[in-house]
């Protein structure tokens, strides 16, 4: 029996988020069953359980601020190496999902290769670079993302420009990289348009189906909600522009607020999250379009889903993205006016220009990007190790 120990994701059954949605798929799509997956779970107390066929096992960690994520994956990391002693398991990978624990990965890579345990890392994008955390906390991130290249058995990046970049700016670690892209499903919606559902969250944001952009996404600076807003502000559509994001409490909301006066414009609404994924399926599909900006790294699950459901993309233009949609999209620049020319032209565009987008970008996900490909991958890989 291979045991594959997966670490750093909130847990699973996802809810949200990029990585459980990730470990939600790589769990329920087991092909062989000759893996047995462990999964450590953000949780209020330490029991395990089982979700689809995965040894599931909590992990209990006061909240204390930034730091606490960086001490779940070191508590996730210790209770594995316990269990795998006490179980006397061989044939064990770790796989560790983003970079917080650099500064103590040598300690525990020691005593894991005594063990004959192999550590994969996943680098996720550049954390070190989120506008949200001040100057002694992205120097944090950068030197423990370096040191978790210099001492990782092997890097799974899920965006080739995230391999490209390590392989620049770690060169003289000689990181050992592959490339597994993020996944997506071209699958429609089990909702109806007269569903109840969508009926009332249109008429309680009072939205028209079709007749809405739609941005979706964590309300962060470095996603370039302000020049989304101030450009879409410039343009005379009669469109409306729908933010799905949480704002309660965010400092950014009210700075964008200050800036750019957003509230004067009616067409302008954020109206919250969603977290009922079939009725943000939906939503998806009855946008006109979907507006996305950004450029901090990776391949983004959003822009994924997006391209899975959504008839026309417009895509901040950034190496990681065009890498994603290629010719299944149309893009803009962060100059003034590139935003508002784009949404004036696509305004323009024939309903047979819109459908042959729409296929280009579907054609992308199932190509390149569907979960069955994905899971087949890891697994290839962790068989392989």
């Amino acid at each position: 029996m291979l045991n594959i120990f997966i670490l750093g994701s909130k847990g699973i059954p996802a809810n949200y988020g990029g990585f459980e949605t990730f470990v939600e798929h790589l769990t329920a799509s087991k092909i062989n069953q000759g893996i047995k997956y462990h999964v450590s779970c953000l949780g209020e107390n330490n029991k395990e359980f089982e979700h689809n066929g995965a040894r599931c096992f909590n992990v209990n960690v006061p909240n204390i601020g930034s730091a606490r994520a960086v001490l779940y994956d070191l508590l996730s990391l210790r209770e594995s190496i316990n269990y795998i002693k006490r179980h006397k398991l061989s044939n064990v990978i770790i796989y560790i999902l983003a970079c917080r624990i650099g500064p103590f990965i040598s300690f525990y890579k020691k005593k894991l290769e005594n063990m004959g345990v192999k550590i994969l890392v996943n680098p996720d994008g550049h954390e070190w670079k989120r506008s949200k955390w001040n100057q002694a906390i992205r120097q944090y991130w950068k030197l423990s993302e370096s040191l978790m290249v210099k001492h990782s058995d092997l890097l799974v990046c899920d965006s080739k420009g995230i391999e490209s970049y390590i392989h620049s700016e770690y060169n003289h670690y000689s990181p050992k990289t592959t490339f597994i892209a993020y996944g997506a499903d071209v699958k429609l919606s089990n909702l109806s348009n007269d569903d109840e559902q969508l009926t009332e969250w249109t008429r309680k944001n009072n939205l028209i189906l079709n007749e809405y952009y739609l941005i979706v996404g964590r309300f962060v600076p470095e996603n370039n909600y302000e020049l989304m807003v101030r450009e879409f502000m410039k343009t005379e559509t009669k469109k409306d522009l729908v933010v799905v994001s949480n704002v309660e409490e965010n400092k950014f909301y009210q700075e964008l607020l200050t800036k750019t006066n957003f509230n004067k414009d009616p067409r302008i609404k954020f109206v919250g999250t969603v977290y009922n994924q079939e009725l943000l399926k939906k939503i998806r599909e009855n946008a006109f379009a979907y507006l996305h900006g950004h450029e901090v790294g990776g391949t983004n699950p959003s822009l994924l889903e997006a391209l899975a459901s959504t008839k026309l993309n417009l895509l901040l233009d950034v190496v990681f993205n065009k890498e994603v949609a290629e010719e299944g999209a149309v893009y803009f620049n962060k100059s003034q006016g590139s935003l508002s020319q784009l949404i004036k032209e696509v305004e323009q565009y024939s309903s047979n220009d819109i459908d042959n987008f729409e296929k280009r970008a579907k054609l992308r996900i199932i190509n390149n990007y569907s979960w069955n490909n994905i899971v087949e991958s890891y697994e290839r890989l962790f068989l392989s190790i």
